[in-house]
């Protein structure tokens, strides 16, 4: 029996969209439409410290610019910490966590030097603990996380980018799952509302490609089916590094302000994917029939001042 193809388009609303996220949200968007599939939409908020007023909404209008459509409501993450609440409680049942009362500064001491660019990896100094240990922690003021044991790494065979393993053992170890603040931490939260909102398949950035055996391990010790994945190169500057301040302004809702119509960027990421052969506006919804995953080019894709001039955007 098949089951039918769901993505999902998932902004934070720590900040606002740029050129990099629409180019991700338009590759999920035809991915699930070209499949005859639905679209699902979730703010991810949990990061309540870095959320920005307004930025949840400007998100959606930004996606509808984009003429990016999606099915029923829209999720918010900070409307289900029951959810969340009870995923960690049968993670609690079947010991795969230990409450944490390391510091980030006792972790960087104790763990070994990590090679350039590489993860800290937890040395392990709570996973003794076992998690009827939280009951003493609390009674004495001392303020812990949850930490998920890492015993395997799971390798997955990505939609785009192949056969990937990484071994979590050597990269970052025992990675938190609820933080001291009482909040569910990035890994946890989208492990439960993907399985909740009936995504199949989640196509995000290749940056995510490390999160994914974490995940894996959440789904399996929580009895759930796990999508499959894709992850697709990001967009970049000039000087090969991700989208930042440095390289101007490339928000969209910047773009929208400065009179650049919707078609013309889409054209620009639909010819960035391969499935135009030069930069020309189009419409989101004319490249369904073009839509070839294969197609997207393996490297990051190099945002310049003179495209975005293309398309009428001085910056």
């Amino acid at each position: 029996m098949s089951t039918a193809l769901t993505g999902r388009l998932a902004p934070s609303p720590t900040g606002a969209q740029h050129v990099g996220n629409a180019r991700t949200y338009l590759v999920a968007w035809l991915a699930a439409r070209a499949g005859g599939g639905t679209v699902r939409v979730r703010i991810e908020d949990i990061d309540s410290p870095r959320i920005k007023p307004g930025a949840a909404e400007q998100a959606l209008d930004d996606l509808r610019w984009l003429g990016l459509d999606w099915d029923g409501e829209v999720v918010t993450q900070t409307t289900r910490l029951p959810l969340y609440e009870a995923a960690l409680e049968t993670l609690k049942q079947v010991e795969q966590v230990y409450p944490c009362t390391c510091t980030r500064s006792d972790i960087a001491s104790a763990a070994s030097a990590p090679h350039a660019g590489e993860e800290v990896t937890y040395p392990g100094t709570c996973a003794h603990r076992s998690a009827m240990d939280a009951g003493a922690l609390q009674r004495d003021g001392k303020p812990f996380a949850w930490r998920f044991r890492v015993a395997d790494s799971p390798a997955f065979t990505d939609l785009f980018a192949g056969e990937q393993q990484i071994d979590l053992r050597h990269a970052g170890g025992d990675f938190v799952v609820w933080k001291s603040a009482g909040t569910p931490a990035y890994q946890l939260a989208v492990v439960v509302d993907d399985a909740a909102m009936g995504v199949t398949e989640v196509v995000r950035g290749d940056d995510l490609i490390p999160s994914t055996p974490r995940q894996l391990l959440l789904y399996r010790a929580l009895g759930l089916a796990p999508p499959a994945f894709a992850h697709v190169p990001l967009v970049v500057g000039a000087d090969g590094r991700r989208l930042a301040k440095r390289h101007g302004d490339t928000r969209l809702a910047a773009l929208r302000s400065a009179g650049v119509k919707p078609e013309a960027l889409v054209g620009l990421l639909g010819w960035s994917c391969g499935w135009l052969d030069r930069p020309e506006p189009v419409r989101a919804c004319d490249l369904i029939a073009r839509f070839r995953l294969e197609t997207i080019p393996k490297r990051p894709f190099v945002l310049t001042a003179e495209l975005l001039r293309a398309i009428g955007y001085a910056g």
